[in-house]
C-alpha cells in the first residue's frame, strides 16, 4: 500500500491545525509555510476536510481555519478517508466479487493484501489526531534510535 502525498499532507496539516488553533483560527498560509506544503494543494485539501466537517473555516481579519472536532474526537482514518484517499493493498476494485485477474478470478495472496489493508485501517482508526499531537504514536524506529541516543551512540554507528 502506497499512501499519496494527499493523505500524508491532510494529516500533517491537520496535526499542525490541532497544535495552533486553540486559541485563535489558523491561516491556511501559515500551515503551509510551517510544513513546507504548496498553499495552492493545501487549499484543496481543506476544501474537502471542510466538506467532510472536519474543519471549520473562519473569514475575515484573523480567519483561518479551526478543527470541527476536539483532537481527541478526530481519528487519523477520517482525514485520510475525508481527502478521498482509500486504503487499498489489491489490485482488485474495493467491494467486487470480481478478481483482478484476465479471467476475472482472485489471485492467491488476496486474502494476504486484504487482510493487510483491514489491519491498515485498524490502525489509523485506533490514533487519534490528539494521540500525535501529545507524541504518544512511537514506532520500532523512533524506539530504536531513541535508545540508541540514549546509550550514546552517533547516528552514523547505529546504521
Amino acid at each position: 500500500m502506497k499512501l499519496s502525498t494527499k493523505g500524508r499532507y491532510a494529516v500533517m496539516a491537520m496535526v499542525d491545525l490541532a497544535q495552533h488553533s486553540k486559541i485563535a483560527p489558523v491561516a491556511l498560509a501559515d500551515v503551509a509555510h510551517r510544513q513546507e506544503i504548496s498553499l495552492s494543494y493545501l487549499e484543496q485539501i481543506f476544501g474537502k476536510l471542510r466538506r467532510n466537517s472536519l474543519v471549520d473555516s473562519v473569514r475575515g481579519p484573523g480567519g483561518g481555519y479551526t478543527l470541527s472536532r476536539t483532537a481527541a474526537g478526530t481519528r487519523i482514518s477520517d482525514i485520510i478517508f475525508a481527502v478521498d484517499e482509500p486504503i487499498q493493498t489489491t489490485r482488485c476494485k474495493p467491494g467486487s466479487p470480481l478478481g483482478c485477474k484476465s479471467n476475472k478470478s482472485r489471485c492467491l495472496t488476496h486474502d494476504l493484501w486484504d487482510e493487510l489493508g483491514h489491519q491498515i485501517y485498524l490502525y489509523l482508526s485506533s490514533i487519534s489526531l490528539e494521540d500525535v499531537v501529545e507524541r504518544r504514536v512511537m514506532g520500532r524506529g523512533e524506539q530504536i534510535y531513541q535508545l540508541g541516543r540514549a546509550a550514546g551512540l552517533s547516528e552514523s554507528a547505529s546504521q
